[in-house]
């Protein structure tokens, strides 16, 4: 009974006037010529802490901004920075994320070059931009650590359930780089390197990870092979996970990993050969019993059309479920950012003991380029429904989500901008656009969340 009230509310609710419980919330207008405002390797552009909630974005001039809002507000009050980023590399994102004390970290423009890294001056106040210095008001540009920070792409921010952080980037480049893990001490206010090279390219190849961070503070890693910068090298989906704060990794079996990790050492969820359209950088996420879920999309043979998957271990053996059925082909080639009718996409999960829903976003073509979600309540059924959360086509967006509103309020908070992306960092005629932030949420569309919060 309760699956079918979750499916039908979900059905129900894609009309061309906006899904029920959806609400709209413009900022200000932002760069639109390349899709750097909505590039899913962000994974924390918008955040919040307590009762504020924080997004961050590229206006047209390239300048960072920041814009801050009360939950259940629609008012923003925006800060721009004295913080630029070039705007025309799709890469050169801007990540955010608040430690357990409030202070909001930020890191910006990144495609092998230099870190840049900079962190607010106090913690998040109630005080107004207009009336007081808080939170919003950065602090010069600083270094973590100070070694491997000169040739940093993709950096993330990830937040534990103590309060301190985790920072994954890239040192090297696409085919030839290493992941590097940093962590900070919110007490201490310092950061300290916990690996120089977690998942180890050998100088042939790179990878490109998601993580998720579950209840029990356990972190899990999976990612993606890629043997040179062309896209098609692309192979083979791997697994590893934490449960001493990112120190040791162990397999799903126990058996611990020999650092750093390597092609040959590797556990594999599933084996994907080079030319199957695999995505990288896609999300994923941990349900009530720590079982990972790994989102992506790739073509099972030759001849057929790539479809969404959720790769999924159920604590004895990995298994893979397609999403829905998608009907458009496509094929990539090549380096630099993509523009296929499909975004990568963002997996959340709500879950308990007893069972699990899967909301998948994601932006297809074959449904106007609009961010949709499919909601899954039962992944053995094979049954998804679809929902559009933005009106219109979001260009060539992918989603992006506020993590901290899913885990504690089980909604979701998209933000969201229709964007142009031209194939290898080539531009598109955009002018500015607006960015905003859509709200969803399930329970006001008649589903009963499972899990309201991390516990």
């Amino acid at each position: 009974m309760f699956r079918r009230m979750v499916l039908a509310a979900c059905l129900g609710l894609a009309a061309p006037s906006g899904a029920r419980g959806q609400t709209e919330l413009p900022i200000a207008l932002g760069w639109a010529r390349t899709k750097v405002n909505a590039v899913i390797f962000r994974h924390s552009a918008l955040c919040s802490y307590g009762d504020s909630q924080v997004a961050s974005f590229y206006d047209p001039a390239g300048r960072v901004v920041l814009a801050r809002r009360k939950h259940g507000s629609d008012r923003w009050e925006t800060h721009t920075t004295a913080l630029t980023g070039r705007t025309a590399d799709a890469h050169n994102a801007i990540s955010l994320a608040f430690d357990g004390a409030g202070y909001l970290h930020v890191s910006w423009d990144h495609h092998g070059s230099p870190l840049r890294y900079c962190r607010s001056r106090s913690p998040l106040s109630a005080a107004p931009l207009s009336t007081a210095p808080n939170s919003l008001e950065l602090g010069e540009p600083e270094p973590m650590v100070s070694q491997l920070e000169q040739r940093v792409t993709y950096p993330e921010f990830y937040k534990l359930p103590g309060g301190d952080l985790l920072f994954f980037y890239r040192d090297g480049s696409s085919g030839s780089g290493n992941l590097v893990l940093n962590r900070y001490d919110t007490k201490a206010r310092k950061w300290r390197r916990l690996h120089d090279n977690l998942l180890d390219g050998e100088g042939e190849r790179n990878a490109y990870w998601q993580v998720a961070v579950d209840r029990r503070g356990h972190i899990h890693l999976s990612w993606v092979w890629r043997e040179t910068g062309d896209v098609v090298t692309n192979h083979d989906i791997a697994y590893a996970r934490s449960a001493d704060g990112g120190i040791t990794w162990t397999k799903t079996t126990g058996e611990p990993y020999t650092l750093p990790i390597d092609d040959d050492s590797a556990e594999y969820a599933v084996r994907i050969p080079q030319n199957s359209e695999l995505a990288n950088q896609t999300s994923m996420a941990v349900d009530h019993a720590g079982h990972p879920y790994i989102a992506n999309f790739w073509r099972d043979k030759p001849t057929a059309v790539p479809q969404y998957r959720l790769v999924v271990h159920d604590g004895k053996a990995w298994k893979t479920h397609q999403v829905g059925q998608r009907t458009l082909d496509f094929h990539r080639r090549g380096g630099g950012t993509k523009r296929p009718p499909i975004s990568r996409p963002v997996l959340l999960l709500d879950s308990d003991a007893e069972r699990t829903h899967a909301y998948m976003l994601f932006r297809d073509a074959e449904r106007g380029k609009k961010i949709s979600v499919a909601c899954s309540t039962d992944l053995q059924s094979g049954e998804w429904s679809f929902v559009d959360l933005t009106r219109e086509s979001t260009g060539q967006a992918d989603p992006m989500i506020d993590p901290v509103v899913w885990d504690e309020r089980r909604e979701i908070h998209l933000l969201t901008q229709f964007v142009g992306q031209g194939d290898g960092e080539k531009q598109e005629d955009v002018p500015p656009q607006m960015v905003s932030v859509v709200e969803w949420s399930p329970r006001e569309a008649g589903a009963k969340p499972i899990a309201p919060n991390r516990d």
